[in-house]
């Protein structure tokens, strides 16, 4: 059997969210190099990450909560239901700007996270990475 590109078509599988070699986060490389990557965010009001960009398209569905996000020289209010697209070189962050907690998906269209952190402080380890 061929795919669109004439190559193999690989089998499907499942991974369980919690197998993940970091928890709440998939790098499609690790994964049969699957062309996107996604974050599963789990932010507590006011938590969320620095102004950064990346050279490829993202997209945010929001899940549950509100988060107030920075996409070039505006802010946009997201709430559950919604999906953000910022577009590849737009500087942007977010932040839970709820009373409760904000859970959304963050999928990178790369195989590879690619972030450029621009407000000088690199990611911290969990900082909008769901550590349940």
């Amino acid at each position: 059997m061929r795919g669109r590109h004439d190559g193999p078509v690989r089998d499907a599988y499942v991974i369980n969210r919690d197998e993940l070699a970091v928890r709440g986060e998939f790098e499609g490389h690790e994964h049969g190099d699957t062309g996107i990557s996604l974050i599963f965010v789990d932010a507590a009001p006011g938590g969320g990450p620095g102004l950064h960009r990346h050279d490829y398209d993202e997209l945010f569905i929001v899940q549950e909560g509100e988060a107030t996000m920075t996409a070039g020289d505006r802010g946009i209010v997201v709430r559950a239901g919604d999906i953000a697209v910022v577009p590849a070189g737009m500087p942007h962050a977010f932040v839970n700007s709820g009373d409760g907690p904000l859970r959304q998906i963050a999928i990178h269209l790369n195989p590879r996270y690619a972030t450029e952190w621009l407000d000088g402080r690199p990611r911290e380890e969990g900082q909008h990475v769901s550590r349940a």
